[in-house]
């Protein structure tokens, strides 16, 4: 009697469980459909943006392969003194870069071969470029400096087959 008691209280319990869980099921349905929408919103309207900042150029961006990159280093670590900073101080950046070349890029053929020769005008931008910054800049934002560089030296040469400067090591004293 006291096992059919117990299989029947098991029993009670597990529909209990089934109710439970459909009811729960139903509630949280309709949050994780409000989230899902929510999420799509914000993905489209992120997609926008990124494709209006690529048409803002007026070039639209292109992707990359591993195969299309040559990546030409810098052979000497510069060491770079800094602007002076709110410290007053001396401060200075030891610095590895390293230039990423796009091999499709129109280009590439015509000035690949001058980037060895010009190594030493590349180098003298890298050198404008991080001297004119206090070092509490520079150490904030490494981002920033890069950028400034590329844009340099695409300017120099005219062209943006350079597309990417690459901090192999950076230390700021």
């Amino acid at each position: 009697m006291k096992k059919n008691m117990i299989s029947i209280l098991v029993l009670a319990l597990l529909i209990v469980n089934v109710a439970l869980t459909a009811i729960l099921m139903f509630s949280v349905m309709g949050t994780m459909k409000k989230t899902a929408r929510l999420i799509d919103g914000i993905s489209s309207a992120l997609s926008l943006e990124v494709a209006d900042a690529s048409e803002a150029g007026g070039e639209p961006v292109q992707e990359i392969t591993m195969e299309d990159i040559e990546v030409v280093q810098i052979p000497d670590q510069m060491t770079i003194s800094l602007a002076k900073g709110a410290d007053g101080e001396a401060h200075y950046c030891l610095v590895s870069v390293s230039l990423s070349l796009n091999k499709k890029d129109p280009d590439y053929e015509k000035y690949q071969p001058m980037v060895e020769s010009n190594m030493d005008l590349i180098k003298s931008e890298i050198f404008s470029v991080i001297q004119s910054h206090p070092i509490e800049e520079a150490e904030s934002n490494p981002d920033m400096l890069r950028q400034e560089i590329l844009e340099k030296i695409q300017q120099m040469y005219g062209s943006k087959f350079i597309y990417n400067v690459v901090f192999r090591d950076i230390m700021f004293s």
